[in-house]
């Protein structure tokens, strides 16, 4: 379901027929005496600003997000709702997602949403590696970018989990060149090396959960065009595990 489509949709459709009614239909019922419009006319005109409201918001400001997969473990977990900044990379109209004003650029390590290049109506959610020029080199599950090894901090070994089925990781601090953050790293996974040069207007996404990510290893690089935000805040989680709110988990920053 395409909700800024339908969002978009429902301001045009109760914003027309509110003109109509200021110019056109309320003259009329005021000659013949009539006090209230029809149902559909009073819907539109109360709903009308409330939508244009949202749509304004949710379009130019800040847009929620629900995570879906583990592939930004340990950073972001499943269940996670998080805040997107809209205006972050620019200002783009909604549907189209056209810049119309130009703000900022994502910079290496930003945490961003985007729109998959395979399917535009899927949203993700990656970390960015690399930058239009950049070349990203990837050999015994450590990145290097142009030449500059991003160093790995090992901090602990875990166990990660989907549904029932369990397997060992090692949480480890990765510097991506100056952005420290988590990353997951699964010992019993063969190494996938590979050495790519970033085209020009794109980004090179991963997964901090690096051996379960289906990232740009896997299906490419993402167009400047399809950046959603970059996100910011988690305002909510829920574990659906164990049924309950991580409450330690709300207000935290996205790093």
């Amino acid at each position: 379901m395409n909700f800024e489509l339908i969002l978009s949709t429902a301001v045009l459709v109760t914003g027309i027929i509110a003109l109509i009614d200021v110019l056109l239909w309320a003259p009329l019922r005021k000659k013949k005496n009539i006090e209230k419009p029809s149902p559909l006319i009073d819907y539109a005109r109360s709903f009308f600003p409330i939508l244009l409201l949202v749509l304004l918001l949710r379009s130019f400001l800040a847009e929620p997000f629900r995570i879906p997969s583990g592939s930004e473990k340990p950073d972001l977990l499943i269940g996670d709702f998080i805040v997107a900044n809209k205006f972050a990379y620019g200002i783009r109209l909604p549907v189209f997602h056209n810049k119309i004003i130009p703000v900022g650029e994502p910079k290496r390590g930003d945490v961003v949403v985007f729109l998959w290049p395979r399917d535009t109506s899927t949203y993700f959610i990656k970390r960015v590696i690399g930058l239009p020029g950049d070349v990203i080199t990837y050999k015994n599950k450590v990145l290097t970018i142009n030449g500059h090894v991003a160093s790995q901090k090992l901090l602990r070994e875990k166990t990660d989990q989907d549904g029932k089925k369990k397997w060992p990781v090692l949480m480890k601090q990765e510097n991506l060149l100056g952005v420290k953050h988590l990353i997951y790293i699964r010992p019993d996974q063969p190494i996938d090396d590979f050495s790519v040069r970033v085209p020009p207007g794109n980004y090179f996404m991963m997964g901090d959960n690096r051996d379960n990510s289906y990232d740009s290893r896997y299906w490419g690089f993402v167009p400047e065009k399809d950046l959603i935000g970059k996100a910011f805040l988690i305002f909510f989680s829920w574990d659906s595990t164990h049924n309950r709110v991580r409450w330690y988990r709300i207000g935290s920053r996205i790093h």
